[in-house]
């Protein structure tokens, strides 16, 4: 005799346990899933957004971009100092300078000089800051080679400028109205391929010791 719906025994409780639990350990895994898709997307926009906002607010010692100097220059003045580090690359990175004395306001202009020993060309980027920390939101750059790859070919001297100023309120902020010196530091890291694979530098350095020529005397 073939059983009928009302001879059909119900699920035991260890069977309904077993589904609930199956459920929960599903969801806990879409959920797990998510939040990795999601940490994976936050660690890929992390960097470009904290450049962002380093850049922005001069968080951390990272120097501002400007689009022009301000018009207001004060008589107090400040010793800009310059320093200038090599990580993984087989460069000579020096500046030009080894300070500059600057008033509040008004445009300063520095060199950096890199040499690539090698018989190869190389491609790096140069990152910076500024010490102290508090002068990271008034120091700021109107022209820049930072961020940017620059290819050097085997040999080859280039010379890099820098514009750059140092906000006036710089003097009313009670952190850094009493400091009387400024130090800004370049370091020069391997290039890493951008999705396109290329190295290709973004801006045209001063060549001032060309393969092969006379020195440059213009940008």
């Amino acid at each position: 005799m073939s059983e009928t719906g009302s001879d059909r025994k119900p699920a035991a409780p260890a069977d309904k346990a077993t589904s609930a639990q199956a459920r929960r350990n599903k969801r806990v895994a879409l959920i797990c899933v998510g939040a990795f898709a999601g940490m994976v997307g936050a660690a890929y926009a992390s960097v470009p957004l904290y450049k962002l906002f380093c850049q922005v607010t001069g968080f951390d010692g990272t120097v501002r971009r400007a689009e022009a100097a301000p018009t207001k220059v004060l008589d107090r003045a400040v010793v800009v100092r310059f320093d200038a580090n090599i990580r993984g690359l087989p460069w000579t990175f020096t500046t030009e300078q080894v300070s500059q004395d600057i008033k509040l306001g008004a445009s300063g202009l520095a060199f950096f000089k890199v040499t690539n020993n090698s018989d190869k060309p190389q491609t790096g980027r140069a990152i910076y800051n500024v010490v102290p920390e508090q002068a990271g939101a008034y120091f700021q750059k109107i022209e820049c080679f930072c961020f940017s790859n620059q290819t050097i070919e085997p040999g080859q001297t280039v010379e890099f400028p820098v514009v750059y100023f140092v906000d006036p309120r710089f003097a009313e902020d009670p952190e850094t109205k009493g400091k009387s010196e400024i130090t800004l530091s370049y370091t020069f890291f391997p290039a890493v391929e951008g999705e396109d694979g290329g190295k290709q530098a973004d801006a045209t350095p001063r060549i001032v010791q060309p393969l092969g020529g006379t020195p440059s005397k213009g940008l």
